[in-house]
């Protein structure tokens, strides 16, 4: 951990919800992450500390839950110094390949959001929300959200920060944790940043902060309000223009994501575990309609079709097949998922969370198809994007298969999972 993530965390402020216009930049960050992830399967150890670590003589800590820091232990402690502090807390060692797939999940919520998504690593990530205002609403309600959805599909919880900016979003993230979110407005930005320790701004490692310590800068408005020219000198033109600009709110990089898009993909959360195999069904022929629609809308086909199948022990497995040609037909998507559902043994298994994926996408324009011998001219394929034409003029629900006309159990049909993957 770093000395800025030491920072105070006073948890989310209470009152009214904060004004979010402009507010376009979400950072959210697990709380506790590898913490959180081993106590959804020990949950007799949750109140107590925690600590995710090696236990070898050179080990370091990787995680510590809140009850272990209130004894000062912290993310790259090491170990020894970890049990000398608390020496009641329960240690368990990693398991990165996990982490690794519980992070690569949530990825997929985020960018279910916004394709601008930037990781910054396994637990953290920016997200550029301006784009999906019109229809996800307004920032704060897009943060709550997604922390709504990872604590429901993943079982752990997350906090958001809301700003105009990364760096501020970020801040904010720290300073609402656990699980909180914290909206710093346009006009609030400066009233924000200035109390904080100069620690803060990026760039400022414990060298330069002892430089600018020397110069009797102890706070961000400390340096807000001294002289750029002097703090150049100080600093160099580059560091001493770029603290000066975050001093004052002022940060320009836009979230960047690293990737182009793989993949295309919806999963739904039970709201209760379910078991029968004609409700999973009913399910994957849901998502299907869903995925293929949204196949359809891009120009895109897929030859290798996945779903998802996550038990009431939160046992995710993954199963996938690839087809000797791309499809975009949500008939083709439907059949595939529910052979792969019999094959992965859970048939009859509590599970809590279904998905269907289609991966290996075809640039548009570039999906070719053979006509299958016995396939009518007026096939699966006009049918489909003739309920894409009545979806695009009369609104999503407006036709669906009949199976799906009433639907026990899941979510709500406006309650969308879906997600494009990079």
């Amino acid at each position: 951990m770093s000395r800025k993530q030491q920072l105070p965390r006073p948890g989310p402020p209470p009152g009214p919800p904060a004004d979010d216009t402009g507010c376009g930049i979400l950072h959210v960050d697990m709380d506790a992450f590898y913490v959180s992830v081993e106590l959804r399967e020990r949950p007799q150890l949750r109140g107590r500390p925690v600590i995710v670590g090696g236990t070898g003589g050179r080990g370091v800590v990787a995680s510590a839950s809140y009850e272990a820091r209130a004894f000062g232990v912290h993310s790259a402690m090491p170990m020894a110094r970890a049990r000398r502090l608390c020496p009641q807390a329960v240690v368990l060692p990693p398991r990165h390949e996990v982490y690794a797939r519980v992070s690569a999940e949530i990825m997929e919520i985020f960018r279910a959001v916004t394709p601008l998504v930037e990781p910054l690593a396994l637990d953290e990530a920016f997200l550029d929300v301006s784009g999906a205002r019109r229809l996800l609403g307004r920032p704060a309600e897009i943060g709550r959200r997604i922390r709504a959805q990872v604590a429901a599909q993943q079982g752990i919880t997350c906090s958001v920060g809301v700003a105009a900016t990364k760096f501020v979003a970020k801040l904010a993230s720290t300073r609402c944790k656990p699980d909180g979110l914290l909206v710093v407005p346009t006009e609030q930005v400066v009233e924000f940043l200035h109390p904080l320790p100069v620690a803060v701004l990026w760039g400022v490692g414990e060298r330069t902060e002892q430089r600018l310590r020397r110069l009797g800068l102890r706070t961000v408005g400390d340096l807000a309000r001294y002289p750029v020219a002097a703090l150049r000198r100080e600093l160099g033109d580059a560091l001493g223009e770029h603290l000066h600009e975050l001093a004052w709110g002022r940060d320009r990089r836009p979230v960047t994501p690293h990737s182009p898009d793989k993949s295309i993909g919806a999963e739904e959360t039970f709201e209760r575990d379910i078991a029968d195999p004609e409700l999973i069904r009913r399910e994957l022929l849901r998502l299907s309609e869903r995925v293929g629609a949204r196949l359809r809308a891009a120009g895109l086909a897929g030859r290798t079709i996945g779903v998802k199948l996550r038990t009431d022990r939160f046992r995710t497995l993954t199963r996938a097949r690839t087809l000797d040609e791309p499809t975009d037909l949500s008939r083709v998507i439907y059949l595939t998922s529910c052979e792969l559902y019999e094959a992965a043994g859970l048939r009859g298994v509590p599970l809590r969370l279904v998905g269907v994926r289609v991966e290996n996408l075809t640039p548009p324009g570039r999906t070719p198809r053979q006509l299958a011998l016995d396939e009518a001219e007026n096939s699966w394929r006009e049918a489909e994007r003739a309920v894409d034409q009545v979806v695009r003029r009369f609104g999503k629900g407006m036709v669906r298969p009949a199976s799906l006309v009433d639907r026990p159990g899941g979510r709500g049909d406006n309650c969308d999972g879906s997600d494009v993957r990079a």
